[in-house]
């Protein structure tokens, strides 16, 4: 009697090209939550965005939380 096994190998795991993607937009996030002084906007509304800090007013407690200084 004749008996085959069947082996069935699964490779999953995470893509370069994912992790890579989701660096980028961490990075991206740390730099407009953490340390944009208004640097963002200022290729729109040029010096005035350096006054009114639209998005470091927007998140302001989660800048404290994430322990950034700001004042």
């Amino acid at each position: 009697m004749s008996h085959t096994n069947n082996v069935t190998i699964s490779k999953s795991s995470t893509p370069i090209l994912g992790i890579v993607v989701l660096a980028a937009i961490f990075v991206a996030g740390l730099f407009v939550v953490g340390y944009d002084q208004g640097h963002t906007f200022s290729v729109v509304l040029g010096e005035q965005a350096f006054e009114d800090l639209y998005i470091h007013e927007l998140t302001h407690d989660m800048r404290h939380a994430a322990g950034f200084p700001c004042h």
